[in-house]
């Protein structure tokens, strides 16, 4: 099996993260603002996008193609990505994920930023979503995925 890369994309490569999604019939789509990040053996295998908001990050469009999924990507892709990052990192997350993401060294996150927040209040209209976040010191550690 060839090693996996984890890579920041320039901004101008961001369609092909967008490419992966589509070819996946995913409807996740790569953040207009801020940084790209995939998982690549050959070919992308996995994508999220960080946009800045307040005092930290949003972390979305996290998609591991499901022929690779159970090895960890997911976990590596998002350490590689807060490696970069001296803030903290927010997501939502159907509560069926919520497991996935505390192995990941997120927790429930108490408060959030307003727009965040907003955005929450809006997609929780017709979604069940939780707002999980991590703390910017805390590293995961992508052994225990």
């Amino acid at each position: 099996m060839p090693d996996t890369e984890y890579l920041l994309l320039a901004d101008t490569l961001r369609p092909l993260l967008n490419k992966f999604y589509r070819a996946h019939n995913s409807p996740m789509r790569a953040a207009g603002e801020g940084q790209s990040w995939v998982a690549k053996r050959g070919a992308i295998i996995a994508g999220l996008s960080l946009t800045p908001v307040a005092q930290g990050h949003w972390l979305t469009g996290l998609f591991v193609d499901p022929a690779h999924r159970g090895q960890g990507i997911a976990a590596r892709l998002v350490e590689q990505a807060r490696a970069q990052l001296p803030s903290p990192v927010w997501l939502f997350c159907h509560p069926d994920l919520q497991a996935l993401y505390e192995r990941m060294g997120f927790a429930t996150a108490p408060a959030l930023p307003q727009a965040l927040a907003d955005r929450l209040a809006r997609y929780r209209r017709s979604k069940s979503l939780i707002a999980m976040g991590i703390d910017p010191l805390v590293r995961s550690t992508s052994d225990n995925v």
